[in-house]
């Protein structure tokens, strides 16, 4: 007996399986897909010499990126199949499985160690990270309470404070694994999303104030963080020390020049610097591709990080405000973890373990991206064509018409 997968689906269409065949915002799927194949080929050149030495295949990495290339984009495609109000209903469920996996991965036995953190939970050969999961879970939840809340967001301190009870504890767990880069992207990303949610100007003036006395205790909390805030400011003072990663990272840059040394010719790949297939591997791609590469690579993150934005505003200009704050959300989570990357990579910023979206190597990261992009295409299409609610019931003659794309 053949399973029809259309008749499954059919009470909810989705930009994949409409009567008039695919209907996605290709602008942004070719975007994110650039930035998937870059990555690919960067990964290749940039984990070549340490997957010779850890496995005697130069290739071993590239294979295991390509299985979570796979992975994240069977994950894009499930979540454009699934509606936006679906998400919006499960919120609190996400919610609650978000602070399950981080209790879970401090815990003795369960998570996995790797440099000195708990941020992962193993399952054979491969590791998830929670942290990645739970910022995106906030992201939904946040954006339930918006809509749920918006009056009481934008006129009182009560609806104003809510969020943090929520978020603080989720941050504390973070800080134990410890994850400051996410906490802070995480927490970025929450401020910007209260901020277009309405939140008067005082109000996030004082959250900004307090978040940054927060960052200045926590960074001189912990004398590793001290450590890395006074080394990065002046590398060279302890190049092969503290300053080691940096410095090897700057050497990169200066090497390439304008159109670099050319693809797998990079040399501090070869063991001279740190992690150079996963949070510098922005390193590697300025020194074999050049000023020219990298500032092509900026441009790609700027128009899909734009892009993103502007998928929120379409949401809130179709009044699916739910759509709008979680499009928002997604974006400004890319935008922090870009920025923090790129600063940390150029010597702007203090050395922090945080991927670069959608480039840099690491499984969680990746299909977690991936998953990203199918809800803002998902996003999209619904404010495009407004079948943004689960309630109402579709047929084939409701697909039957050429949309008109005015984007």
């Amino acid at each position: 007996m053949s399973i029809n997968l259309r008749n499954i689906i059919k009470p909810y269409p989705s930009p994949i399986i409409t009567g008039r065949g695919i209907d996605l915002d290709f602008p942004m799927l070719a975007g994110c897909l650039a930035l998937l194949g870059l990555g690919l080929v960067m990964i290749t050149s940039a984990s070549s010499e340490v997957a010779a030495v850890q496995s005697g295949n130069t290739l071993y990495m590239m294979i295991r990126h390509l299985v979570y290339l796979v992975i994240g984009l069977g994950a894009c495609i499930v979540t454009m199949m699934i509606p936006i109000a679906t998400w919006q209903r499960l919120g609190w469920l996400m919610l609650v499985g978000a602070f399950g996996l981080l209790i879970m991965v401090i815990l003795p036995g369960i998570g996995r160690e790797v440099n000195g953190s708990m941020r992962w939970i193993g399952f054979g050969a491969f590791n998830v990270q929670p942290s990645e999961i739970a910022k995106v879970f906030v992201v939904i939840y946040l954006a339930g309470y918006l809509v749920r809340r918006q009056k009481e967001v934008r006129e009182s301190w009560m609806g104003f404070f809510k969020p943090f009870i929520v978020l603080l504890p989720m941050a504390g767990l973070l800080l134990m694994e410890p994850d400051f880069g996410a906490t802070v992207v995480m927490m970025g990303a929450a401020a910007a999303m209260l901020f277009l949610g309405g939140v008067g100007l005082f109000r996030f003036t004082l959250m900004v104030v307090l978040a940054v006395a927060a960052v200045t205790i926590l960074v001189q909390a912990q004398p590793y963080r001290m450590a890395r805030l006074i080394t990065f400011t002046d590398p060279w003072s302890d190049q092969f020390g503290s300053g080691y990663q940096l410095t090897q990272a700057l050497i990169a840059f200066g090497r390439g020049e304008w159109l670099g040394v050319g693809l797998g010719n990079s040399v501090q790949k070869q063991f001279y610097l740190p992690e150079a297939h996963t949070d510098f591997v922005f390193s590697v791609l300025a020194e074999e591709l050049g000023v020219v590469g990298s500032l092509c690579t900026v441009a790609l993150f700027v128009f899909v990080c734009v892009r993103g934005m502007y998928i929120g505003l379409w949401a809130e200009k179709a009044k699916q405000y739910f759509a709008a704050y979680v499009a928002y959300g997604l974006s400004f989570l890319w935008i922090g973890q870009f920025l923090i990357n790129i600063g940390v990579n150029v010597g702007l910023l203090p050395t922090k373990g945080l991927t670069l979206p959608f480039l840099s190597y690491g499984g969680s990261s990746l299909v977690i991206c991936c998953a990203c992009l199918g809800l803002l295409l998902r996003i999209e299409w619904e404010s495009r064509t407004h079948l943004g609610s689960e309630e109402m019931e579709f047929s084939e003659s409701d697909f039957a018409e050429e949309p008109t794309h005015g984007r």
